[in-house]
């Protein structure tokens, strides 16, 4: 199941020269499963509880390229809370920090 999303990745390369072709697609598969483990390591570290929330969302945040969206009433709000094993309110409370963050550089003095 955790495999499901990773299986229809497809691994590029070039033929090396000299390399055979049961050389390169050696190489390949090594790469392809050197891909898989840090997927699988990545998705570890998202729903981790020795990770904060904060560290979770920046992991989904990441794997995802999407930013934490800034309306509370955000769609993926929800979705993001299930996939790194947090709550709702979790997922609200770093959108707060985050607001906080944003308006103390903003009105910081330079």
């Amino acid at each position: 199941m955790a495999n499901d999303s990773f299986r229809g990745r497809i691994v590029y390369g070039t033929v090396q020269a000299g390399e055979s072709t049961a050389d390169f697609r050696t190489r390949m598969a090594a790469r392809q499963a050197e891909e898989l483990e840090h997927w699988q390591k990545q998705l570890a570290e998202q729903t981790s509880v020795l990770n904060s929330p904060s560290e979770r969302i920046r992991v989904w945040e990441r794997r995802h390229q999407i930013d934490l969206p800034l309306d509370p009433g955000h769609r993926l709000i929800k979705l993001i809370a299930s996939n790194t094993g947090l709550s709702a309110e979790d997922v609200y409370a770093e959108q707060r920090l985050r607001a906080e963050a944003r308006v103390n550089v903003v009105s910081s003095p330079t």
